[in-house]
C-alpha cells in the first residue's frame, strides 16, 4: 500500500500568501502529476487551520515581530505572521491542486497553546493527530512527503513518520517541495537522511509505475 502525503500546500505558503514560500506554487503542477500517475493507492493533505490567536502568531505577543525567536508555552517559538487562519482564504489548499484526488485531509494547528509543524502530532509531542493511526490501519507500507515548506513542516512530517511508523519505508520528494531558508532546506534533507528517509524526485516515483 503506497501512500502520498502533501504537506500543506495552501494559499498561505504560496505567493501572494501570509507566510510564502518562494516558489511555492511551482510544486503545485508536480504534485498533480503524482496523484495522477503515481501508483498511489491513498493520497493524504495536510491542512494548517489555525485559529486566529494562535500562539505562534507574532501579533498575540506585545511588541513582537515575525520570524524572531519568543516563547509559547514556556518553550521556544519562532514568531510567525498570522497565517492559515482557519475557514480563511489563506488557509484553503491550492486552488489549482487537484483535490479531486485527494482521499483525506488532516487539519493540524488546531491548539493555540501549542505549533504544529508535523502532519502526525503536535511540537510538544504529545497530542497526535491520528494520521499514524489512519496510515497504518490502511496497511501503508510505502510513505512518499513532499509539499511546503521543506525546513519546517515537511521535515517534521518524514522525521515522525519515521519515529511512528518504523516498519515502513519513507521518502522525501525533492523537487515537489520547497522551503524557506536555502541553509535550512540543507540541513533538512542531511537530517532526514540520517533518520533513514530516502531522498528521490519526482521521475524516480513516476518512472516506477511505467516498469
Amino acid at each position: 500500500m503506497k501512500c502520498l502525503l502533501l504537506v500543506d500546500i495552501q494559499n498561505g505558503f504560496c505567493p501572494g500568501g501570509n507566510l510564502p514560500v518562494p516558489g511555492g506554487d511551482a510544486i503545485v503542477p508536480v504534485a498533480n502529476r503524482l496523484m495522477a500517475d503515481g501508483g498511489y493507492d491513498l493520497v493524504v493533505a495536510s491542512q494548517d487551520w489555525h485559529p486566529a490567536d494562535h500562539g505562534s502568531f507574532a501579533s498575540q505577543h506585545e511588541g513582537a515581530v515575525p520570524f524572531t525567536m519568543g516563547t509559547l508555552n514556556g518553550q521556544p517559538q519562532m514568531l510567525w505572521p498570522d497565517h492559515c487562519v482557519e475557514g480563511t482564504e489563506d488557509a484553503a489548499l491550492r486552488p489549482d491542486l487537484d483535490q479531486s484526488r485527494i482521499d483525506a485531509i488532516q487539519r493540524k494547528g488546531l491548539d493555540r497553546t501549542v505549533d504544529s509543524y508535523s502532519a502526525f502530532r503536535d511540537n510538544d509531542q504529545t497530542a497526535l493527530t491520528g494520521l499514524s493511526e489512519l496510515l497504518i490501519a490502511r496497511g501503508v507500507t510505502r510513505l512518499d512527503i513532499c509539499g511546503l515548506a521543506t525546513d519546517y513542516c515537511v521535515k517534521f512530517s518524514a522525521l515522525d513518520a519515521r519515529a511512528m511508523m518504523p516498519e515502513v519505508h519513507i521518502r522525501f520528494i525533492e523537487d515537489a517541495s520547497r522551503g524557506i531558508d536555502p541553509e535550512g532546506v540543507r540541513a533538512a534533507i542531511d537530517e532526514m537522511t540520517q533518520a533513514g528517509i530516502a531522498v528521490v524526485t519526482s521521475d524516480t516515483v513516476l518512472s516506477e509505475t511505467r516498469t
